[in-house]
């Protein structure tokens, strides 16, 4: 029997994640940091997070941010459900 794996931990192409779909996702689904955070190299793409990739890993370092899951030797991801109740969690405190 084989494992279904959803396409971001598949290593398939995958329609790029914005802050517009990204409701739509399941909790259970997988999400990496070039989908959650805004980079200067895709300044128009809207992104979940507002702050930048540096930032990202020093909330997670500093344990304000949920930790990522180990996919596999080279691919680190978040749960969106992880993600989506950090992000409610801070817009209600401000």
């Amino acid at each position: 029997m084989q494992k279904q794996q959803h396409a971001v931990t598949a290593g398939q192409a995958t329609p790029r994640v914005s802050a517009a779909n990204f409701d739509t996702l399941p909790d259970s689904a997988f999400i990496r940091e070039a989908q959650l955070v805004q980079s200067p190299k895709r300044p128009d793409s809207p992104a979940p997070l507002p702050f930048s990739a540096p930032t990202l890993w020093r909330k997670v370092k500093a344990g304000t941010f949920p930790k990522p899951h180990r996919l596999s030797e080279r691919v680190t991801a978040w749960k969106v459900g992880d993600v989506r109740a950090w992000i409610n969690q801070h817009t209600a405190d401000a």
